[in-house]
């Protein structure tokens, strides 16, 4: 009766996944934060049904450990501080943020600095003898581990158990015959080569791994197979099992190479391509076999200035090789699916919204926020619901813009389509200061304060190419008299935003600048949030940064 409920979902009308969302412009006002927050992206259709993406959010390369009904999940961080976000579940479709495995990148020093598209990139999450592992690669200076005894608690620091350059994506396998592997990709940009995966002996408890590897697969010898990384190691059924995917991010499918023999040969299956769906480059995740006895695969999806979201398909076995999501014809090969019945949840959960506004209530800032280099606990005081950001100066070295300013408070996309607000508590007589809410990627804008001629002014600020060393164009709107302004924007379905401003809460919005398109930064999606640059001394107050449904006003 479940396989052919699956089969049933697969046919579910988009207009049921339609009219899940939307709530009368007069109703915003009063949603509940709590609400607003879980109406911003709706994956769980509320009849049984899910639908894709799970996570309209940058969680890149994602992989996901289950133990006793529970799930938790990790993902590429990059150089973003904390890192290694530690994502929490119980049906694998409604996930809420809960930790980070990494408070600071190391070596420290160096990423102090912000390090745009190094740090870490894909990591492995394992549940072994007693306790959760996550292997993370740092591709400029080799394989990390990190351990905990609980995943919401104090994660080790990280331990550097195989050195050198070029080295990414790790997975361990702890043998059933007691022995212990790491498997591994190569980045080119370091190695001077890729697209194959290599394998060392390693000590079960991973004090010892064997510098020395062997390549047991070598994708310059597959026809079509390009760029072949983030693989994951596992055992069934008497086969070695490497889930890994190829042919680059926007356009690549997921394979899978399977061996009775640690060491191979290895025969290769795609196992899940884009087909004829819109989910392009379906690649790259993790294997879960539920309390339940199902099995599941979730993956991401490139969407540009999105960055890498989350979906979540089904396994299916054939011949001892998996079928990842729908196959139609029958070529053991499928296509990721939009729609289909939920996981078979073995632990009571209530919806949990993925967090993304907040009031600053408590005494410290949400996990949402992230920041661009290693975090300094005298960026920032939280004190009587209020965000209060000490100014530091911009770092010079890519021109007049903030690409290499360490202490931006930033968090990421948190659904295609949404509005953020901001009140901002004009700054007066102080030191120089830059202030407001930022949509930033390698290109960039934002709305605040500005001090110009020893007065706060209304600045509406972007910077086209970044990375590359542009400088700001600056549109002053002039010098405010008000004691706060609230400052937004509209993010449309095509990553278009538009800012806006009022001094009132009577007031409609005033449009300021012009449409900006949203651009992904290095290796990642854009980003939102608020920051305060100038002289020593100088600070910014923010009320809140909330998050609400897109609606018509002011469009």
């Amino acid at each position: 009766m479940r396989r052919i409920a699956r089969l049933c979902a697969l046919t579910l009308p988009l207009c049921i996944v339609a009219g899940c969302s939307g709530q009368p412009d007069g109703k915003l006002e009063h949603m509940s934060l709590q609400s607003a927050d879980n109406r911003l992206h709706i994956s769980d259709l509320g009849n049984g049904f899910y639908k894709n993406p799970i996570l309209h959010i940058d969680y890149s390369d994602p992989d996901v450990v289950a133990v006793d009904g529970h799930y938790y999940m990790t993902a590429s961080s990059f150089n973003a501080s904390p890192g290694l976000p530690v994502l929490h579940s119980t049906d694998l479709v409604n996930w809420t943020l809960i930790n980070y495995a990494l408070p600071q990148q190391v070596p420290q020093a160096h990423y102090d600095k912000p390090q745009h598209g190094n740090g870490v990139w894909a990591p492995n999450f394992r549940y072994h003898a007693g306790k959760y592992w996550i292997f993370y690669p740092d591709p400029d200076f080799g394989i990390y581990v990190v351990t905990a005894n609980d995943p919401a608690g104090t994660w080790s620091e990280p331990r550097l158990i195989l050195p050198g350059k070029g080295i990414i994506d790790p997975t361990p396998l702890w043998d059933e015959n007691g022995k212990a592997y790491l498997l591994h990709a190569w980045a080119k940009s370091r190695a001077g080569f890729n697209n194959v995966l290599s394998l060392h002996e390693m000590a079960p408890d991973t004090s010892w791994v064997n510098p020395a590897y062997t390549t047991i697969v070598d994708g310059h010898q597959l026809p079509g197979y390009r760029t072949l990384e983030g693989p994951k190691f596992y055992q069934r059924n008497g086969y070695y099992y490497i889930f890994a995917p190829a042919g680059g991010v926007e356009t690549g499918w997921q394979a899978v190479f399977r061996s009775r023999d640690v060491y191979g040969p290895y025969e290769h299956k795609t196992v899940m391509a884009q087909g004829n769906t819109l989910i392009n480059g379906p690649h790259q995740g993790s294997w879960v076999t539920t309390s339940s006895g199902e099995d599941w695969f979730i993956h991401f999806q490139s969407r540009k200035a999105y960055g890498r979201i989350v979906h979540l398909q089904p396994v299916t076995w054939l011949n001892d090789w998996p079928v990842i999501g729908r196959d139609d014809n029958n070529d053991g090969s499928g296509e990721p699916v939009y729609t289909y019945l939920k996981p078979v949840s073995t632990v009571p959960g209530r919806l949990m919204p993925q967090p993304a506004t907040d009031e600053f209530t408590d005494n410290t800032v949400g996990l949402q926020w992230q920041w661009n280099g290693n975090f300094k606990p005298h960026w920032l005081e939280v004190s009587k619901g209020q965000l209060i950001l000490k100014a530091m100066s911009k770092v010079p070295d890519t021109g007049n813009n903030l690409w290499m300013t360490p202490n931006l408070m930033l968090q990421k996309l948190p659904a295609q389509t949404f509005q953020v607000r901001s009140k901002l508590r004009v700054p007066t007589a102080q030191a120089d200061i830059e202030t407001g809410l930022l949509l930033f990627g390698e290109d960039y804008a934002w709305l605040g304060i500005k001090t110009i001629n020893n007065a706060p002014h209304l600045v509406y600020v972007q910077c086209r190419g970044a990375r590359t060393g542009c400088n700001e164009s600056v549109h002053d709107y002039g010098e405010v008299n008000h004691g706060s302004i609230e400052i937004r924007y509209i993010l449309a379905s095509d990553a278009t935003a538009v800012f806006a401003y009022r001094f009132s809460e009577n007031e409609a919005f005033t449009v300021a600048g012009e449409q900006f398109k949203a651009r992904r930064g290095r290796w990642v999606g854009a980003k939102t949030g608020v920051f305060a640059v100038g002289e020593s001394g100088a600070s910014a107050r923010y009320d809140y940064v909330r998050f609400l449904p897109m609606h018509r006003e002011g469009l």
